[in-house]
């Protein structure tokens, strides 16, 4: 069993945090409506989604990947970068310790989820404006007991690590090369994002095809020519708060 924790959108939206992208003005409701689909979709490739109780007051708290690495053998609670988003681990905390042991980074050390690309027994880690060296030192602790390694990644221009690259495949990573060097993941073939789309880096392989926002056809248009399926979902408004396909659900396997 699958569980895709999700959480409703805030009508505080349009205060999220912004790093990289200037403020536009944000339609909340249609982000409601492209969060529902977006549930829906998830439920379509075969997950049972779950929506943590709302947090109304705080933003960013529909970005539930922030807030903790879920592995198969543990569940590592962050202490996410921006300062107003702290409380959102509070209520992921309490139901993810119902499925794993639960580790915690600690202050002053900050890691959001979103900078975190798990990979087989390899997690790569970006070194971010959210992430410091110290919370990747503490994941790394946390994890090496059950056989992962953690590789610290530099990248640029973007929020997080997965702004700039997923893994789409086994052995293919989705990447935009001009934040991300292909070269920190060695073993993995890249595919580039199609250079006029720099934010379409962030896909979601999940039942057998890839979760992607609707609104870059030219980089899906070279993911199917890889022979991959692409669900593709609308993310406009939530895009424009800096989102991505990955922030907005975290993935527990259940037996």
């Amino acid at each position: 069993m699958l569980i895709a924790y999700t959480r409703a959108v805030s009508p505080t939206l349009a205060d999220c945090e912004l790093t990289h992208l200037e403020r536009l003005p944000l339609d909340v409701a249609r982000a409601a409506v492209e969060h529902d689909a977006y549930e829906a979709l998830l439920e379509m490739l075969g997950t049972t989604v779950r929506r943590l109780p709302p947090a109304p007051d705080l933003p960013d708290a529909v970005f539930v990947e922030d807030t903790a690495i879920v592995l198969d053998e543990i569940a590592v609670i962050t202490r996410p970068g921006a300062a107003s988003r702290r409380l959102e681990t509070l209520s992921v905390a309490s139901v993810l310790a119902a499925h794993r042991p639960l580790a915690h980074i600690a202050s002053p050390a900050t890691l959001d989820g979103g900078d975190v690309l798990v990979a087989g027994r390899t997690i790569f880690a970006g070194l971010s404006s959210r992430t410091t060296r110290d919370a990747v030192d503490q994941l790394a602790r946390a994890v090496q007991p059950f056989g992962y390694d953690v590789v610290p990644v530099e990248f640029q221009g973007c929020l997080h690590l997965k702004s700039a690259v997923t893994r789409v495949a086994d052995n293919l990573l989705l990447l935009n090369p001009a934040w991300v060097d292909a070269a920190a993941f060695p073993g993995y073939r890249a595919l580039p994002v199609d250079p006029a789309e720099p934010h379409a880096a962030n896909a979601l392989m999940l039942g057998g095809s890839v979760v992607h926002p609707s609104h870059f056809p030219r980089t899906r248009a070279r993911m199917e020519a890889e022979g991959l399926r692409v669900a593709a979902v609308a993310m406009t408004e939530l895009a424009k708060a800096e989102a991505g396909v990955t922030c907005c659900s975290l993935l527990v396997r259940i037996g």
